[in-house]
């Protein structure tokens, strides 16, 4: 497994530097997954406008497998240690950081911890921005809650989606203002092969995410029967960690199935791109994202998509994209989606042009940094 984190698109910010006050970027995740990864993307694409820190947990992934990546591009990661979400050694240690690099402006990846991060800036000039990536449950609008997000000058949802689930669950201070910033591709696809209509070969399944509940691979893998009961030939390529109370489960469904040796689990890989420009299917039936940095990956290397009629995924369709889309969380409607992506593939050339180059369009990385500098000091 390659644990070496992808450099990030130096290329896509070419205007001129800005004058904008130094900055934070803190995301805390204990796990290696998209939040972590857009954050450190996030930090490296304004490194060339702002003086950038990168905080985060210590011991975590984003401390560790950053750590290279960051000071080649001139980023110090600070970490703190901390327990618990409201954490003495948090508070102190975000002040601390603030003081020592001179902070304006602090773009938060999270939730809970922010409920330190408050005490932390508490009496500061600090532009809090928070930015919202997964879709939110419980209502946060108790006094406890107002407190906490009162310092909050913007939050940032990834989608409109996300934007409204915002709405309904986090509470806004008096100055608060709401903004979507799409999340830019990580993997811009500048040399995808010609297209092409699949011809006898198996066909090249893929799933780009961590593993864990709820991300779709316990559907993705029972659906797989349709093909395996009809005789077709298939290779379906799952990349992405185990999350470890998840892996027995996993396992077992796994190494039920008659076609489990058609399925390849390969961990994190940092080679992504060359999985995408092999497959001809992206196979993501999640019942829950905010917007899925891997589907719209697979979305700009041109791949069949399927996913479950949730969260952005519709808003994804109305944003004019080409894929399918299952009745949430029926595994017999994913079976029959399925077999009709197989019958597209007939007749429809991989990579998929509009998606192509909507997704360039839409997901634009300069566009992305653009807008997050409109909201910096």
């Amino acid at each position: 497994m390659n644990s070496t984190p992808d450099m990030p698109l130096r290329e896509t910010v070419s205007s001129p530097p800005a004058e904008k006050q130094p900055t934070a970027v803190i995301c805390l995740a204990d796990l290696h997954g998209g939040m972590d990864m857009d954050a450190f993307r996030l930090a490296a694409a304004l490194r060339p406008r702002v003086p950038v820190v990168l905080v985060a947990k210590e011991g975590s992934p984003l401390a560790e497998r950053y750590r290279d990546a960051a000071a080649k591009l001139d980023i110090p990661i600070e970490t703190i240690r901390f327990r618990t979400f409201f954490s003495p050694s948090l508070i102190a240690g975000a002040r601390a950081v603030v003081h020592r690099y001179h902070i304006r402006n602090v773009i938060f990846f999270g939730a809970s911890e922010l409920r330190s991060l408050y005490f932390s800036f508490l009496g500061l000039p600090i532009n809090l921005i928070v930015r919202h990536g997964t879709t939110k449950s419980t209502p946060k609008k108790d006094p406890l809650h107002r407190l906490i997000y009162s310092g909050v000058r913007w939050h940032v949802a990834i989608c409109e989606h996300l934007a409204r689930n915002v709405k309904q669950i986090i509470p806004f201070g008096r100055s608060a203002r709401l903004k979507v910033i799409y999340s830019a591709l990580r993997h811009m696809p500048h040399d995808l092969p010609p297209p092409r209509i699949r011809d006898g070969n198996p066909v090249r399944l893929l799933h780009v995410g961590r593993v864990a509940p709820g991300k779709g691979h316990i559907d993705a893998i029972q659906a797989c029967s349709v093909l395996h009961d009809s005789g077709i030939p298939f290779r379906f390529d799952i990349v992405g960690d185990i999350f470890p109370p998840f892996e027995k489960r996993f396992l077992s469904v796994l190494n039920s199935v008659p076609y489990k040796d058609s399925i390849h689990v390969h961990g994190f890989r940092n080679d992504v791109p060359a999985f995408l420009r092999q497959a001809d299917i992206f196979f993501y039936p999640s019942s829950g994202e905010g917007l899925s940095n891997s589907f719209i990956e697979a979305l700009g290397h041109g791949l069949l998509c399927i996913a479950y009629s949730n969260t952005s995924f519709p808003e994804l369709r109305e944003l004019g994209f080409d894929f399918l889309i299952a009745e949430h969380e029926n595994l017999d409607d994913l079976r029959a989606k399925l077999g009709d992506a197989l019958n597209r593939l007939k007749e429809t050339a991989i990579p998929m042009k509009v998606n192509v180059e909507l997704a360039k369009h839409v997901f634009c990385p300069q566009r992305e940094i653009d807008q997050f500098l409109q909201l910096l000091k």
